[in-house]
């Protein structure tokens, strides 16, 4: 990657498309109304932001690269990024015009709000621009008053009141996109069972094979990237999906294999936790005798 543009702040942002910076925290592009001079990324291959960055795509044509893997945007996309992420731009069609909006926002800005309390809970903010939220017509009505609000109280004249306005649509702009997101899971529900489906294959050919032994227990980490998904994305799947976390579910696996070999008795506790890749037994144990309610040794006895 040769060229990164820094964004630093809101305003770094506004003054490269040429737009009027009405808050030092907070900003809204419309992309209807600049022109081609005030959109051109020559001179950059990829924009490194320091502050959370939302941007609803309503044009094709513009092709993204975000955590090393491409995406094609559709019409009523959007993609959500947080402070400290980099995304490369590229792959312009020759006749690719921008629409739709970005709206950034300062960390700052959430500084002793219920908001900045809750921003972690937002996970769709570490999701891969593949994983972004295709949006209906009716929730992009939705998304565009919200838009409008905000952008209403940036043009008033600052008051007491601004601040708790524009954090408070925000916020219920991140609500409803988390709705809206619950939605996108379960009209997705085949293609999520296929991932599902994966999943347990690749457990059970992980705990099938020397793995353990040489990598120990499988991170959600480890199955999210052979499912090509983002860990937060992967996480929320399953749990949609199951009621379970995906370490849970993962944890779910490795006791009912447990159980089976614990059946054997040629083999010792300390064994088997090796076996499951586990450093020490006793880790193994615990971790047992929480799921079961018995030792993995009581276990055997009362079978």
């Amino acid at each position: 990657m040769k060229n990164v543009l820094k964004i630093n702040t809101v305003g770094d942002y506004l003054r490269l498309r040429n737009q009027e910076v009405l808050h030092p925290l907070v900003g809204i592009v419309d992309f209807d109304k600049l022109g081609e001079e005030n959109y051109s990324n020559k001179d950059y291959d990829a924009f490194h932001y320091k502050c959370y960055a939302i941007f609803l795509k309503d044009a094709k044509g513009c092709k993204m690269h975000y955590g090393g893997k491409p995406y094609d945007y559709d019409e009523g996309t959007l993609v959500f990024m947080a402070p400290n992420q980099t995304i490369e731009l590229g792959g312009f069609d020759p006749d690719y015009v921008p629409k739709g909006y970005a709206m950034l926002f300062h960390p700052d800005l959430l500084l002793g709000t219920d908001l900045g309390k809750k921003m972690s809970a937002y996970n769709f903010f570490s999701y891969s621009s593949n994983e972004a939220l295709h949006l209906s017509a009716k929730e992009r009505k939705v998304i565009l008053s919200l838009l409008e609000k905000i952008q209403f109280e940036l043009e008033q004249n600052l008051d007491k009141h601004s601040k708790k306005l524009i954090v408070a649509n925000i916020e219920l702009f991140l609500d409803y996109c988390t709705r809206f997101y619950d939605r996108q899971f379960l009209t997705r529900e085949m293609e999520n069972q296929g991932s599902l489906e994966k999943f347990d294959n690749l457990l059970n050919e992980y705990f099938g094979s020397e793995k353990p032994l040489k990598h120990g227990t499988p991170s959600v980490g480890y199955f999210a990237d052979r499912l090509h998904l983002s860990s937060n994305y992967f996480g929320d799947l399953v749990k949609k999906e199951t009621g379970n976390s995906a370490q849970e579910y993962i944890q779910n696996k490795l006791i009912d294999i447990a159980k089976e070999k614990v059946f054997d008795p040629n083999k010792s506790v300390s064994e088997i936790a090796y076996e499951l890749g586990f450093k020490y037994p006793q880790h193994f144990s615990r971790l047992f005798k929480q799921r079961v309610g018995h030792s993995p040794s009581e276990f055997r006895n009362l079978n």
